[in-house]
């Protein structure tokens, strides 16, 4: 899940779209680059969301998976980018 694109499906940003920068456990950590920087991740149960198919630019992705550093624009031009070509839900996540 980590590097994919979210909704979220309950609480008071409902609708939201989110990128998954990190897990534990039961939990996502997301980030919008607005309100949710990358300094200061919302943490969410993964139960609240919904996965997105994405093709998530490769450095992007690379640079989340490696734990490097991302910056809050590249993560606000990913989800423009997204919402611009519209979005498909993930039909087989267990979220």
């Amino acid at each position: 899940m980590t590097g994919m694109f979210a909704i979220s499906k309950a609480g008071h940003d409902k609708g939201q779209m989110y990128v998954i920068i990190r897990e534990e456990g039961e939990f996502a950590y997301l980030v919008d680059g607005r309100i949710r920087t990358t300094d200061h991740p919302k943490k969410k149960k993964k139960k609240h969301l919904q996965m997105v198919k994405t093709d998530l630019d490769e450095n992007l992705l690379e640079k989340i998976r490696n734990r490097n550093i991302i910056y809050n624009e590249e993560i606000k031009y990913a989800i423009k980018v997204r919402m611009k070509k519209g979005y498909q839900k993930q039909e087989d996540t267990p979220c």
